[in-house]
């Protein structure tokens, strides 16, 4: 599962680093220390995956994220940075990354965290590998107007098609395949991203958020992506999901 890595990283010794780990396990890598340059990379070669810091010269990691995202929903981002905070880790998920590591960490776990996105963007959207579940065979997912292909990676609603991060696309697949069934933010999390102690339950909410503003006619009154208070969500069958916009 060779991969091209755009790595944006202004610290040159972390930035050799990560290119080395990538190196060796088949990869190929291209550093770059500010978000011009990530900007401008990402576009004249698109990557597989982008590894971004959010605090670099010129252009910081979150604009780099805004902008990309906006030209590309597939392309997987895994963010770096020294923040902390549960605020700054749901910014990064608002904006569109994928997954998010705070500073310092081990070198192990961030290629272990690769490995998971470059599996589920290949899964999902169009990589050169399909594992014999996801077989052109598997029926795309309906629920009232809306379609999810799990083969393809589109989401169409009523005929328009819907451009999904890949985040966003797990939870929606998650919940299209079993309509109406309630899911906690734990089961959901589990469903996209596996046992992760560093992503919480409210990046979930996140997804949720983002989702109805792209699925729902009017997001502050959901019909298809439904709060189920106490307990989590579940997607609307029927003529509810027919209601949406």
């Amino acid at each position: 599962m060779c991969a091209h890595v755009l790595v944006a990283e202004d610290d040159v010794r972390q930035a050799t680093v990560i290119r080395r780990y990538l190196e060796r396990e088949g990869h190929t890598a291209l550093v770059v220390h500010d978000g011009r340059a990530a900007i401008d990379e990402a576009r004249r070669r698109p990557p597989d995956l982008l590894v971004l810091d959010v605090m670099m010269p010129v252009v910081d990691g979150l604009d780099v994220c805004r902008v990309l995202r906006g030209e590309s929903s597939g392309l997987p981002v895994l963010m770096l940075t020294a923040r902390a905070t549960e605020e700054d880790l749901l910014l990064g998920l608002d904006l569109g990354a994928d997954d998010y590591m705070t500073k310092p960490y081990s070198p192990r776990e961030l290629m272990a965290r690769i490995r998971t996105l470059l599996r589920r963007s290949r899964r999902t959207g169009g990589g050169a590998a399909v594992p014999d579940d996801r077989r052109p065979t598997d029926p795309v997912l309906r629920a009232g107007a809306l379609s999810v292909d799990p083969v393809r990676h589109t989401v169409h609603l009523g005929g328009r098609q819907v451009e999904c991060t890949p985040g966003e696309f797990e939870v929606l697949a998650a919940m299209a395949a079993e309509p109406e069934r309630v899911f906690t933010r734990r089961q959901l999390l589990t469903r996209t991203r596996g046992s992760d102690r560093f992503i919480t339950e409210r990046s979930i909410d996140v997804h949720i958020l983002n989702l109805r503003k792209k699925l729902e006619a009017d997001p502050k009154q959901p019909v298809l992506l439904l709060t189920v208070f106490g307990v989590g969500y579940k997607m609307a069958d029927g003529p509810e999901g027919h209601r949406a916009h």
